[in-house]
C-alpha cells in the first residue's frame, strides 16, 4: 500500500476512533494500540482487499488478527509459503498468495476449510452468525466427520473462541475483503512436516 494512501487511512481511523477529551489518557493509548493494529493490518494483507461496502476499521483490525497474531494462513493456506519462501527454511518469507486462505492442508483424516468468500461475499459460505457460533462452540456447521465428533478437531477453536465479538467481527469483515481462491494440491506428508 502507498505511503499517502496509510496516511489517509491513518486520518480515517482517527476520526473513526476519536475519543473525546473527557477520557482518560489509558483510553487514549488502548485507543493509538488499535489505530496501529488497523494500519499495521491493512499494511500486511498479503493480498489486495476489496474495501467496497466494508468498513475498513475493522478489515484493518481483522487482517492484523488473522496475519500477525492468528496464524490462519499456517493452516488455510496450501501450501502457507511460495516455493523459495519459507521462513522455516530460512528463506525470505513469501506467502502463497494464488491459494491464500483456500484449505486444503490434511491434518489425518481432516482437511483445512476454504475460509475466502463464496459466490455470496460469505467466507467459508458461513453468515456472520453462524461464523461466530462456530468459533465460540466449535460444532462443525457442515458436520463432515459425524463419526467422529460434531465438533470441529483441528481448528484450535477454544481458543479463538476466547476472542472478543469486536475481534470475531474483524476477522469475519476481513475475510468478506479478501479474494475467492480455490484450493492448492495436498501437499505430501514429508513435505507438510517442513512446512
Amino acid at each position: 500500500m502507498k505511503t499517502s494512501a496509510i496516511k489517509l487511512l491513518a486520518a480515517l481511523c482517527l476520526l473513526a476512533l476519536a475519543v473525546p477529551q473527557s477520557k482518560a489518557e489509558d483510553n487514549r493509548k488502548r485507543d493509538d494500540s488499535e489505530i496501529n493494529r488497523i494500519l499495521t493490518g491493512l499494511r500486511i494483507s498479503p493480498v489486495g482487499l476489496n474495501l467496497r461496502g466494508k468498513n475498513i476499521v475493522l478489515v484493518g483490525l481483522g487482517s492484523y488478527l488473522v496475519n500477525a497474531g492468528g496464524a490462519c494462513n499456517d493452516c488455510h493456506t496450501n501450501p502457507p509459503f511460495q516455493e523459495g519462501g519459507n521462513p522455516f527454511q530460512g528463506q525470505p518469507e513469501k506467502i502463497n498468495k494464488e491459494h491464500f486462505l483456500a484449505g486444503g492442508m490434511m491434518f489425518g483424516p481432516f482437511v483445512s476449510r476454504n475460509i475466502t468468500p463464496d459466490a455470496n461475499g460469505l467466507p467459508a459460505g458461513l453468515t456472520y452468525s453462524q461464523f461466530k457460533k462456530a468459533i465460540r462452540t466449535g460444532v462443525d456447521p457442515d458436520q463432515l466427520h459425524p463419526e467422529i465428533s460434531p465438533l470441529l478437531q483441528v481448528m484450535p477453536w477454544p481458543i479463538y473462541g476466547r476472542l472478543s465479538d469486536h475481534d470475531l467481527r474483524a476477522i469475519y469483515e476481513y475475510l468478506r475483503s479478501i479474494p475467492h481462491a480455490e484450493p492448492g494440491a495436498p501437499a505430501p506428508a514429508a513435505a507438510r512436516q517442513t512446512q
